[in-house]
């Protein structure tokens, strides 16, 4: 439901206007060195109102350790951090409510949970429970620190010129999607299994966690459809299993081959678009124009790469921890 991971698993609470979000982090060793600190870097790329394009809300977005810390280390119990919501506006929620907005999960919450679901902000459905999830993700890549996660957009609205895709959404006043590409490197040959478990498996089950993501796809990804054979193979250049290509994305057979792994997500454009749009009035049960007031993203793509990295180092420490390739921390 709301957990992932089987030796590093997190737990995700929190509603977008409730009193709080955060996350719950059962199985980090011990003796890990931590501080608020350490998580505020990442924390701070995903905040909102620090490029165009992105939401005015602005919170302080500052971890709040209440449990898992002892004398600045990790105990072995599980960690819990908080995040205050302070910076809302339910009130434009409430305005609109009458229309569930399209592309959103306003209408299958309502049926799912019989309209007792928190609406303001998205509640539950918000990307703003992402900011524990980065904070999750943070206290994974302290745990493996000889691995380099780095994403980045490499597309806004089909162009690869960032600021032109962002600045024809801006012309349109209407939201716009984009691509994320996400590398690793340094990671060790043999992580991850057959069929089930593969590291496809376990990259693309929390990718898909993230609001917003569509679609995925590693190495070559779909353009291997129109490859022979013979171009989409990666020779094998050493022993180290080195390869001249790397349309395989790092990953053979579900498992790492140790070279780089890359891997590109889809985001979708936002679904509260100020553009008018013609939809369905729930109290009156007819279509009727209307239009999405108050704070929201442009293009989500712009603030997904912090959590990209994040959703895959919990689902790579996870494997890691699972393969002992993680050594006992030593106070």
């Amino acid at each position: 439901m709301n957990s992932f991971g089987r030796i590093f698993r997190v737990h995700i609470f929190g509603e977008s206007h409730g009193e709080s979000v955060g996350m719950v982090i059962d199985g980090c060793p011990a003796g890990l060195a931590l501080s608020a600190e350490d998580l505020l870097p990442d924390l701070e790329r995903r905040k909102g109102g620090k490029q165009k394009g992105t939401t005015p809300r602005q919170e302080a977005d500052y971890p709040f350790f209440k449990s898992g810390l002892f004398n600045g280390k990790t105990t072995g119990a599980p960690i819990t951090i908080l995040f205050e919501n302070n910076n809302t506006r339910s009130g434009d929620y409430e305005k609109q409510r009458s229309f569930p907005r399209p592309g959103h999960a306003d209408w299958v919450a309502h049926q799912k949970y019989g309209g007792n679901e928190d609406f303001r902000g998205g509640g539950h459905f918000s990307a703003r429970l992402t900011t524990g999830l980065v904070a999750a993700g943070a206290i994974a890549k302290k745990l493996m620190s000889a691995v380099n996660i780095q994403a980045a957009v490499t597309e806004i609205g089909g162009e690869t010129d960032l600021e032109k895709g962002l600045q024809k959404a801006i012309d349109a006043k209407d939201s716009v999607g984009g691509i994320v590409t996400c590398t690793v490197d340094g990671l060790p040959v043999g992580l991850g299994e057959p069929f089930f478990d593969s590291v496809e498996s376990q990259i693309a089950h929390i990718a898909f966690a993230i609001p917003a993501v569509k679609g995925i796809e590693f190495g070559s990804g779909f353009a291997a459809a129109t490859m022979y054979g013979s171009q989409h193979n990666d020779a094998i250049i050493d022993n180290t299993g080195k390869t001249a290509t790397n349309h395989a994305g790092g990953i053979v057979g579900g498992i790492t081959n140790g070279n780089q792994l890359v891997y590109r997500l889809a985001i979708k454009p936002t679904a509260s678009t100020p553009k008018e749009q013609f939809s369905l009035n729930w109290e009156t049960g007819q279509q009727e124009n209307f239009s999405i007031k108050g704070r929201h993203d442009l293009c989500v793509a712009l603030r997904a790469p912090v959590i990209v990295e994040a959703a895959t180092a919990v689902a790579l420490i996870d494997l890691m921890l699972l393969h002992q390739q993680i050594k006992p921390v030593v106070g």
